[in-house]
């Protein structure tokens, strides 16, 4: 063995490939194969999109934005939330462009922990936070949400506060469960999470993804508005998962240092993306509408052949994933995943990728035609059926 392996930072050496990674590789092996792993919308970028990107690599904007990203990008963004959701972000001084929501994550997380800061996440949860976090030194705690509908309780997280306590992450609409938040739920966690001196990353990504009632964001809480950093882009909304633009909104003194870090990594986000993004937000404001109109046909169809293979399910209400209990097959959720794809070469998400809290549990992802839908389930079907004794 190299001697220099020794020598790898603790934390870095310490995470692994997510299972999403895992699954969606093997399977993309099989020339048969059925992809239900990946949270990426089948649906292609818009074309006024993909147009202002052409535009802009033909007239040369082919270089280095302001760091924090072009002004007339932060505005329109600015102009988004405030007409969306009803709170509004100074686009100078408050609101940053990433290299998609991933980036933002990942950079306000190395700008507020210190190592062995406590980081609490409700579980499961999406696998790409706690390698972010363990490799800036922090801690996940994980608040249980199996039993309470995949919700955090807010007297529960109350109660995992503690002094090394930092920030509290949230991901609403929900990767992996597609839960979302009421308005009750969420007057509750901001009346806790406002009373204590940490941090609050809310990752509403999926924001624009709600299939029953209004998305309630935390930005909409003056009482959160000096401790909350809020982390969005168009990944998911716009089908512009490749793009790699995000989007960062917090109070100016948390901007400035989150910028640092951020211009430090990857000086600016890509140029022609930025100028896409734009077109995104001023001409596009209603694809996500069309696009959830297909969600919800294929949330209700697998919903219901999920239901009536005999899998306890709970009809998700935003983001675009199911997450059904295999608990009745007697195997784990890594043991059931493999052996599916092994018998019908169809790739699924051991719930067990979204921390022991998910165990029991896999994710299917219906971002991906009917027709791939209609095929991955009649073979999970024949599998059931191959496991009754």
């Amino acid at each position: 063995m190299n001697s220099l392996i020794t020598q790898i930072n603790e934390n870095a050496a310490g995470i692994s490939i997510p299972g999403i990674r895992v699954f969606a590789n093997k399977v993309n092996l099989l020339p048969d194969g059925i992809n239900l792993t990946i949270g990426e919308p089948d649906f292609p970028t818009p074309e006024p999109i993909k147009q202002a990107a052409v535009a802009a690599i033909t007239n040369n904007l082919t270089g280095y934005s302001h760091n924090a990203g072009l002004l007339s990008l932060r505005k329109s963004v600015s102009r988004h939330f405030h007409q969306s959701y009803g709170f509004a972000y100074d686009p100078e001084h408050e609101i940053l462009i990433t290299n998609g929501a991933s980036s933002g994550i990942d950079a306000a997380l190395r700008t507020i922990l210190r190592e062995g800061d406590e980081v609490i996440l409700p579980a499961p949860i999406y696998s790409g936070y706690d390698p972010v976090i363990r490799l800036a030194g922090g801690v996940p705690v994980y608040l249980d949400t199996s039993d309470t509908g995949f919700k955090p309780d807010p007297v529960r997280l109350e109660a995992l506060v503690t002094l090394r306590t930092k920030a509290v992450i949230l991901n609403y609409p929900s990767n992996p469960t597609g839960a979302t938040l009421d308005r009750d739920t969420t007057d509750r966690l901001a009346d806790v999470l406002s009373r204590h001196d940490l941090f609050v990353i809310s990752d509403e990504i999926y924001s624009e993804n709600v299939y029953s009632g209004p998305h309630i964001s935390l930005a909409s809480y003056p009482s959160l508005r000096n401790q909350l950093i809020l982390i969005h882009g168009l990944s998911k909304s716009h089908s512009m998962t490749g793009w790699r633009v995000g989007f960062v909104l917090a109070p100016r003194f948390l901007t400035e240092q989150i910028l640092k870090v951020h211009m430090s990594n990857s000086i600016c986000a890509s140029l022609p993306s930025q100028y896409a993004a734009i077109e995104a937000l001023e001409t596009c404001r209603d694809i996500p509408k069309e696009m959830n109109k297909a969600y919800i046909r294929r949330r209700d169809y697998a919903h219901r052949r999920l239901t009536e293979m005999g899998l306890d399910v709970e009809l998700p209400t935003g983001a675009f994933y199911l997450f059904p209990s295999i608990t009745r097959t007697r195997l784990g959720s890594w043991e059931f995943a493999e052996k599916l794809l092994d018998s019908q070469h169809v790739a699924v998400v051991p719930g067990g990728s979204f921390t022991s809290y998910g165990e029991g549990f896999i994710r299917i992802s219906y971002a991906t035609s009917m027709d791939t839908l209609v095929k991955g389930l009649d073979r999970m079907e024949t599998f059931l059926h191959e496991l009754q004794p």
